[in-house]
């Protein structure tokens, strides 16, 4: 995140703009954070707050959790939700870059997300997944990366293109690394490709910039 939020700031021009990350769970509550933030905003004359929820669906997190947080604290200094990063239409083409170019007739491909069970995420999920000619599968909910997999198999896919709908590397991705390993011992005349989740690429902050209305005052 901090890698990423960097770059970011490299891509403004002139005086590169207050940013900082913060996080919603495994640290300081989100609401301190953000309260931390703003007086070293406002001394820097900052007169506004950006927030851009980094998160690829619109979950419990981003409906309710951040803006419940950010009710806290926004007398102290105006905070502007930005959309998350998963409404940004073009950020499927990020999953496109990961992938080989151009699927083979014997070829497949899933793209894996974490899954909600709020209504209309997975219809989102099968929209990006749809525009990369993959079918969704996820860890969290039905269909299951198993399940799809096995099927694209028994209609004679040789070799499928596993595509994480994640930002980063972290304890979910690793137990799907994991899951791959046996369904390729499980599904051996099949080969499985597991790519690399998005990452902190030149790509995603140039997407983040575009997200984000021009500051004020130059603050993030």
């Amino acid at each position: 995140m901090d890698n990423l939020a960097q770059q970011v700031a490299s891509r403004f021009t002139g005086v590169p703009p207050l940013i900082q990350t913060g996080v919603l769970e495994l640290g300081q509550p989100l609401h301190q954070q953000l309260q931390a933030f703003a007086e070293q905003a406002s001394q820097s004359g900052c007169e506004s707050i950006q927030l851009l929820p980094m998160f690829l669906l619109a979950g419990v997190h981003v409906v309710e959790d951040i803006p419940a947080e950010v009710a806290q604290v926004e007398s102290q200094l105006p905070i502007q939700i930005c959309p998350h990063l998963g409404s940004a239409a073009e950020l499927w083409k990020l999953l496109n870059l990961q992938s080989a170019p151009g699927l083979a007739p014997d070829s497949a491909r899933v793209l894996i997300s974490h899954g909600s069970r709020r209504s209309g995420v997975q219809q989102t999920v099968d929209e990006i997944a749809a525009k990369l000619g993959a079918v969704a599968a996820y860890w969290s909910v039905v269909p299951s990366l198993e399940t799809q997999v096995s099927q694209l198999v028994q209609q004679g896919a040789q070799q499928i293109e596993l595509l994480p709908y994640f930002l980063f590397a972290g304890g979910i991705t690793d137990a799907i690394a994991q899951k791959v390993t046996e369904l390729q011992q499980q599904l051996p005349n099949a080969q499985l490709e597991l790519r690399q989740p998005m990452g902190a690429t030149p790509e995603m902050a140039a997407l983040i910039v575009n997200l984000l209305a021009a500051p004020p005052v130059g603050c993030s």
